[in-house]
């Protein structure tokens, strides 16, 4: 497809990487929707991008944002799944002061699945199935998984998560091809982000550390890969990964 040609939705769109991605369609001619729950970080996107408070993990509010989105761009055949949190720690651990068992919260686990996987989940129903009702074809769909799939310590939640997205991108990509949509996914690997920038400075730096290019990534290089996706009609059912050669 071409990015002009896009009507795209972009979770997470306030900051960090969905923020590039809405800058980036939106100087490339698409019209795009950004939704976020962070209201005041979307006023600060460029005039001509349309804006609405999201929050993926509310089931009601992914089908009025899609409904919404539908109507502010006049049609819609594309959703960048972009939204997610981190809320790392370790699945059990003993606290090297006390010696007492601490273990991941169930709201650690479920914040995390409810709005990596669940609100991802919801989006893409929402999103397929708005274009199905209006025929619009062709339509394409970007999941944003992590390297961290493959496993990482101290992330059980994101890591099932970003894996089942991953797992979901074939699914979907099946699924959806009758209706003329396609399903890809990027796993980014340490990406300079807000989001990035609140994890722990030891962790943190010991990982860019270990990245063989030698840096940290920044959104454009994920976005390379998002271009790649939207525009590459022949592409289908597959991830990207996009993480300088950092292994997990």
């Amino acid at each position: 497809m071409r990015l002009s040609d896009l009507k795209i939705i972009v979770t997470g769109g306030a900051q960090g990487m969905g923020a590039h991605f809405a800058r980036r369609l939106h100087e490339a001619g698409a019209q795009v929707a950004a939704g976020d729950i962070n209201e005041g970080a979307l006023q600060e996107l460029p005039n001509g991008i349309h804006r609405r408070r999201l929050d993926v993990s509310d089931e009601a509010d992914c089908a009025a944002f899609v409904a919404w989105a539908h109507g502010a761009m006049g049609g819609l055949n594309g959703l960048i799944n972009n939204a997610g949190i981190l809320r790392d720690g370790l699945l059990v651990k003993k606290d090297k002061t006390t010696g007492a068992v601490v273990k991941m919260t169930t709201q650690q686990w479920q914040q995390v699945l409810g709005v990596n996987l669940t609100g991802a989940t919801f989006m893409v129903r929402e999103t397929v199935a708005k274009m199905v009702e209006s025929d619009s074809k062709p339509g394409v769909i970007v999941n944003m998984s992590s390297i961290a799939r493959h496993g990482n310590r101290g992330q059980s939640n994101y890591v099932a998560a970003k894996a089942a997205l991953a797992a979901n991108t074939v699914t979907w990509s099946r699924e959806f091809a009758s209706f003329g949509v396609r399903v890809g996914a990027v796993a980014p690997g340490m990406i300079e982000t807000p989001m990035t920038q609140g994890m722990n400075q030891k962790a943190r730096d010991a990982l860019v550390a270990s990245i063989p290019v030698g840096r940290i990534g920044v959104p454009e290089d994920i976005w390379l890969a998002v271009r790649f996706i939207l525009e590459c009609d022949y592409f289908n059912g597959r991830t990207i990964d996009v993480d300088g050669g950092l292994s997990m």
